[in-house]
């Protein structure tokens, strides 16, 4: 398709996020599932509910220009959700697949922010009031739900994962000091042969 003018690129970008929309639909249900905060959980099922709404005013905008909705492949989108799904396959402790989930999550929404900020603006230079205020209301509730994936993580996910961090480093148990002022976790082996050095050394004087 070629882009002659505004009205045609603000088409092609309605079909590609269109797809996006559809995209999201698809793929939050598993991320829901993997997700082990109930707050996250919980935030991500209401903006499955909304994406779902996303995707019912973009068919509504396409019907008021008298044309039906349908998607154009949205490549981007599918990029940075097959990130977010493969981050899934990790073997992570519970917080951290949690801090992962909310920046897959995020940068999801970035991409719509980003789509629908330019799709509102070009829609207010083309005349299509409707379809801008319909727009301005995805944009506010894709800024809204960016803003509720930061406050779990400032307030949680983050927290949570930075203690597992702490917990682990001390597990090895190679960087505490005993009573003797050594390094614990040195084996045995290399204890005798750090005391036969020390004999030699007696001997020797």
């Amino acid at each position: 398709m070629k882009l002659e003018s505004l009205r045609d690129l603000y088409v092609a970008e309605l079909r590609d996020i269109y797809d996006a929309e559809r995209q999201i639909v698809k793929a939050l249900p598993k991320v829901i599932k993997s997700a082990s905060s109930a707050e996250l959980q919980q935030a991500l099922k209401d903006h499955l509910k909304q994406t779902e709404g996303h995707a019912q005013r973009i068919e509504q905008i396409f019907s008021d220009m008298g044309d039906r909705a349908k998607g154009k492949k949205c490549d981007g989108m599918k990029g940075v959700l097959e990130e977010g799904e493969d981050l899934l396959e990790e073997d992570a402790e519970p917080s951290v697949r949690d801090a992962g989930i909310i920046s897959s999550a995020q940068r999801v929404e970035h991409y719509e922010i980003a789509a629908y900020g330019s799709l509102r603006t070009w829609a207010l230079h083309l005349g299509e009031e409707a379809a801008a205020r319909l727009l301005e209301q995805t944009l506010e509730e894709e800024q809204d739900a960016d803003q509720k994936l930061t406050d779990i993580a400032e307030s949680e996910i983050n927290v949570e994962a930075a203690e597992s961090e702490a917990s682990g480093s001390e597990s090895l148990g190679v960087v505490a000091e005993g009573e003797t002022g050594e390094i614990t976790g040195v084996s045995s082996r290399a204890r005798t042969r750090r005391g036969r050095k020390r004999s030699g050394a007696d001997q020797r004087q």
